[in-house]
């Protein structure tokens, strides 16, 4: 009878120090992260359905969408704060501090897709967006979003 209560004691105790150094190793802040993560990630699916569908309009704000997304859990990650109510990836990757981070070449890629997200937005440019994508402008947007995603997935990753 002491054994099976020792036991018992054992695995009380143990399962009690687990939960302990779980609720330290995740704290709220990165389920915030996370959350952020998963938006990202359900958004870069998006517009790979709407490239398969051939909405290429929605391709250009999705891509916009999954950049804005794993900006702001870098800026939460890099913070401790929630992030801004603010479509602007240039002002999210300078709070965040990735910018200096960022090479030129994906400085550009950041303005080359900035406009998307008002762009596909409002009827007065959605007809001229509609004329400047095509399928293959598409393709490579697309390609370079899930690279610069992946990107900053990684930098998460070594913080």
């Amino acid at each position: 009878m002491g054994e099976i209560i020792f036991v018992l004691l054992f695995i009380t105790t143990f399962v009690k120090i687990n939960l302990l150094f779980w609720q330290f190793r995740f704290s709220p802040m990165d389920d915030k992260i996370k959350y952020w993560v998963e938006l990202s990630d359900y958004d870069i699916d998006t517009a790979k359905a709407m490239l398969r569908s051939k909405r290429y309009l929605y391709v250009g704000f999705m891509c916009h969408q999954t950049i804005e997304k794993i900006l702001k859990a870098y800026y939460a990650a890099t913070t401790g704060l929630i992030p801004p109510h603010t479509h602007n990836l240039a002002f999210l990757s300078e709070k965040s501090g990735i910018v200096e981070l960022m090479t030129e070449e994906q400085k550009s890629f950041l303005d080359k897709i900035e406009p998307m997200n008002i762009q596909a937005r409002y009827p007065e440019y959605k007809e001229r967006l509609l004329k400047e994508l095509s399928e293959i402008k598409c393709k490579k947007m697309l390609a370079q979003t899930n690279l610069f995603q992946q990107w900053i997935k990684q930098q998460l990753s070594t913080r």
